[in-house]
């Protein structure tokens, strides 16, 4: 199958008679009334060259709503990017798409893109992935091939003052900063690092982190062509600025620091631990595995503190994602040097306000630390009509009007939601200040809440050191063990309880939500009794707990935090897990907001 298709009209409607309403010519001249916009996905993408014909290159960065079609064109476990590129493609506002071939997915997106003749030039490179002089002829062809489909397909002549023009200089910035570092960086995750950080964000992803050297001046200064002699006239063809060029650029773009699927990657080490990075935040994309394996290896000794993220291509977890970042962030800088209010004239008390998925809290304490009041109320279907109750009742119960709340702070994920507060910290940071409050020898918090888990590694005064969460799906989540009870007919309560009462272990082998619950339908069939399925369940959820504390590196002492505290079975099956006993506090379900206040009276003037 040729990499090539030049002119090649998406389908137009027929009418009764056969004809056409489009010419094939007229859908081209259509879209290439203005600058031509070729999209691309890779860093070894030929933007200059591209440029040179006064085309408008853009990156990828696109997310779909939902990957229905890209599902049905292609297979379901096609990484993100993959179904990303594929749902791009099918936009009408999208008309020429240059790919690479530098794995084997963009492959499979030039053959599904091919086949459906969606676009009026689409083109793949193929990519060396080593960087000697015979892949680098290679690639000199392969720009040469793409020069002369370009050329027919739009009829434009190479310039080779705007291609050098088309450079951006890659000055290494020395300047502070967070990099955004491994696989591709989609728009949700490029939009809330923007927003989470107080620092620039400098993308070296794999799409992102185009760094082509400048070129040499002599290229700016061929001759088209010369006399043969003093006394003669006549003129004979001088050096081709094509040829000159695109002999120098397939040298450049394969001498750029290396994407992970290069075969030589050393070079990559280059990124970490640059003058003025904060913080590195890596990314990954859901089904690629390379950038995955790079994580673990440079996170274990990286000079900077590292933040993993995954994305499947969608923008459905953007708040999550949001959530990580800015908690990030509150570690990189330190909540209280980031916000300070006045402390007023009055007797001060601050409230925080923790609205989760199942539950919403509210503590009030007094200028000296001490617990005024606090509430728990489940959440139910509307987070702000719940905080509004908690608010109401904790006021009520400390004794004190609204007015006379010296600073109202909201965490949790609905706490952009609360109205009337005066700042929000993320439940990473609160979850933290709050356990150190509530066993100050904790240097490790496992807190499991209604739809997320997450382990946070402390240091001496409370401060995060790492934390990891895991939000994609239900499993180890107070979420998943309430499924878990409503499949076998058990109140919550009676459920842990008979969590306790188990007397043989039975492995519960699937982590997915879904799937565990056939096992335990099963299970149940077999007349497997029920305090052992429950203890199985207990030891899954403690499985997954145990997979993330390993990310961190964590650490006893041990404090568990969230609801799910309450159960004495998940406790002890955690604290079986990670090797060393898990503590609670009677107050465990109220860290978050007794967090949020604390750090709110450390932000006092």
């Amino acid at each position: 199958m040729s990499p090539l298709r030049a002119a090649m009209p998406r389908p137009t409607p027929v009418d009764a008679q056969g004809a056409r309403d489009e010419a094939p010519e007229s859908v081209r001249t259509r879209a290439l009334d203005r600058a031509p916009v070729v999209h691309y996905a890779c860093k070894y993408a030929p933007v200059e060259l591209l440029a040179g014909y006064g085309a408008v290159c853009e990156p990828v960065t696109y997310e779909a709503d939902s990957f229905e079609e890209a599902d049905r064109l292609a297979h379901p476990n096609l990484c993100g990017f993959g179904k990303s590129l594929i749902s791009y493609a099918l936009r009408d506002d999208v008309h020429a798409l240059v790919l690479t071939s530098c794995c084997d997915v963009m492959r499979r997106v030039y053959d599904v893109l091919e086949a459906e003749r969606c676009l009026d030039f689409l083109f793949l490179v193929d990519l060396p992935h080593l960087t000697g002089p015979a892949e680098r002829r290679r690639l000199e062809a392969e720009l040469r091939r793409l020069a002369s489909a370009w050329e027919g397909f739009t009829g434009a002549s190479f310039d080779v003052g705007r291609a050098l023009a088309s450079f951006e200089p890659p000055v290494a910035r020395q300047d502070a900063r967070v990099t955004l570092l491994g696989a591709h960086g989609p728009d949700s995750l490029l939009e809330a690092a923007a927003e989470a950080f107080d620092v620039p964000v400098e993308n070296l992803t794999c799409t992102g982190g185009r760094r082509v050297v400048s070129p040499p001046a002599r290229l700016g200064r061929v001759p088209r062509q010369r006399p043969c002699h003093e006394a003669c006239d006549a003129q004979v063809p001088g050096p081709d600025p094509m040829d000159a060029f695109v002999q120098w650029y397939a040298g450049a773009l394969l001498d750029q620091v290396p994407c992970l699927r290069m075969a030589d990657v050393e070079r990559r080490s280059e990124q970490i631990g640059t003058a003025g990075q904060r913080g590195i935040v890596y990314h990954t994309m859901k089904f690629c595995d390379y950038y995955g394996f790079e994580y673990l290896s440079v996170s274990a000794d990286s000079p900077v503190p590292m933040l993993k993220v995954e994305t499947d291509g969608t923008r459905q977890s953007a708040g999550q994602l949001s959530t990580r970042l800015k908690a990030f962030d509150e570690t990189l800088v330190g909540m209280t040097d980031q916000m300070r209010f006045s402390a007023g004239d009055g007797p001060v008390y601050v409230m925080g306000v923790d609205s989760g998925s199942t539950s919403t809290d509210a503590v009030v304490v007094d200028g000296e630390g001490t617990v005024v009041a606090s509430v728990i109320l489940p959440t139910g279907s509307k987070a702000t009509e719940s905080a509004r109750k908690a608010i109401e009742q904790v006021l009520e119960k400390a004794g004190i009007s609204r007015d006379q709340v010296t600073l109202a702070v909201a965490t949790g994920y609905g706490r952009d939601s609360i109205p009337d507060m005066d700042t929000s910290i993320t439940e990473i940071t609160c979850h933290a200040r709050g356990a150190h409050a509530l066993a100050p020898e904790a240097m490790t918090i496992v807190d499991i809440g209604g739809q997320d888990s997450k382990v946070i590694k402390l240091d001496r005064d409370g401060g995060v050191v790492n934390f990891v969460m895991n939000d994609k799906c239900a499993a180890g989540t107070g979420r998943f063990l309430e499924m878990m009870a409503r499949t076998m007919e058990l109140p919550l309560d009676e459920f842990c309880r008979q969590g306790l009462e188990w007397k043989k272990d039975v492995k519960i082998s699937s982590m997915c939500t879904v799937f565990a619950e056939s096992e335990v339908v099963s299970l149940v069939a077999d007349d497997t009794p029920v305090p052992d399925i429950i203890h199985g369940l207990d030891r899954s959820v403690a499985s997954k707990i145990r997979s993330l504390a390993k990310r961190v590196k964590a650490e006893p002492p041990y404090l568990m935090t969230g609801g799910v505290a309450n159960n004495e079975g998940v406790v002890a099956a955690i604290g079986e897990a990670l090797g060393a006993p898990v503590t609670t506090s009677e107050d465990s379900q109220l860290c978050g907001a007794l967090g949020a206040a604390l750090l709110g009276l450390e932000a006092l003037d």
